[in-house]
């Protein structure tokens, strides 16, 4: 049985991961990324016999401890070159389980057990065969707004640290059948911009502009995510809008955002300011539809922001 986390960003064939649960024999296989020091503390780290059989676990060790979570990485297979730059092994949540294994496990061992990562997988190396399998490649965990937020900015990178676009092992979104994404006289840098987005007159730099978005005139984004949304707004429903004072769904004419995240079906007006001048790292302005987690201004879904509102 392969159990699999929801919150991480690469790309694995899963039947090697279960084939080499099968040749050692191992009653739980730990997918495993080697790292170097410096991001090593922030993972659960593991450590391994001559034979890849997990017999420690430490949660984000720092100084001492840290050092003490060193292992041979050639063992799972790295040359010596990069083992001496990635000393640790990191666990990345995914697991494969005797079936068998796991149901004793849940049903009878631990049944109470409410983590894998750190109650079952800690608690069952103590006496059943836990194996390492080496996963180098890339790997995010995407789990907190900072990371997430990175992870997909950095998929408009050229080159990307990681392509979607591979011949041989694609990885395809869910089918929507809108029209292709419009553009006029724009400029655009290091962006993606998905099917059913319209832009106009409008820059845009290192982004990722989401289904349906809709960009007014004389618009900077910059570093930013855009949604999208779940549906139009036809131009008849935009203009009346407009016309009453409201915010129709999109980013309004002149406005300015920058190392933020809009999220689904928000209204931003014109002419506002987006960009955390203040530098604030954590805020909650949610009644607002707006909050700050480590410096990323978040625009919150359904959202109406006004028009010259500065941030």
């Amino acid at each position: 049985i392969v159990i699999l986390s929801g919150d991480h960003l690469y790309r694995m064939d899963y039947m090697k991961f279960v084939q080499r649960h099968r040749e050692t024999n191992a009653d739980i296989t730990v997918a495993a990324i080697p790292c170097d020091e410096k991001r090593a503390s922030d993972f659960g780290l593991m450590k391994i016999d001559k034979t890849g059989r997990i017999n420690d676990f430490a949660e984000k060790p720092k100084g001492a401890a840290l050092e003490e979570m060193k292992v041979d990485t050639t063992i799972l297979g790295l040359t010596p070159g990069e083992a001496s730059e990635k000393p640790y092994i990191a666990s990345m949540g995914i697991y494969v389980f005797k079936k068998e294994v796991l149901i004793d496990l849940l049903n009878e061992k631990m049944p109470t057990a409410n983590d894998f990562g750190s109650e079952i997988i800690p608690e069952a190396a103590e006496d059943m065969r836990v194996q390492a399998y080496l996963f180098n490649d890339y790997w995010e965990d995407i789990g907190t707004m900072k990371s997430f937020f990175e992870a997909n900015l950095a998929l408009a990178q050229h080159p990307p640290r990681f392509e979607f676009y591979d011949a041989l092992n694609p990885i395809f979104t869910s089918p929507r059948f809108l029209p292709p994404a419009k553009v006029y006289n724009c400029q655009v840098s290091d962006a993606i911009i998905s099917h059913g987005a319209c832009l106009e007159d409008c820059e845009v730099d290192n982004a990722i502009i989401g289904l349906r978005s809709r960009v007014g005139k004389g618009v900077k984004i910059q570093d930013a995510m855009l949604m999208g949304a779940d549906y139009y707004e036809s131009e008849d429903v935009r203009q009346k809008l407009l016309e009453c004072g409201e915010v129709p769904i999109g980013i309004g004419d002149n406005t300015v955002i920058q190392n933020a995240i809009c999220d689904k079906n928000c209204r931003v007006g014109k002419n506002c300011v987006i960009v955390n001048q203040a530098g604030v790292e954590e805020a909650n302005y949610e009644e607002d539809g707006i909050y700050i987690r480590s410096g990323i201004v978040t625009v919150l879904a359904d959202a109406t922001i006004p028009d010259g509102t500065v941030i």
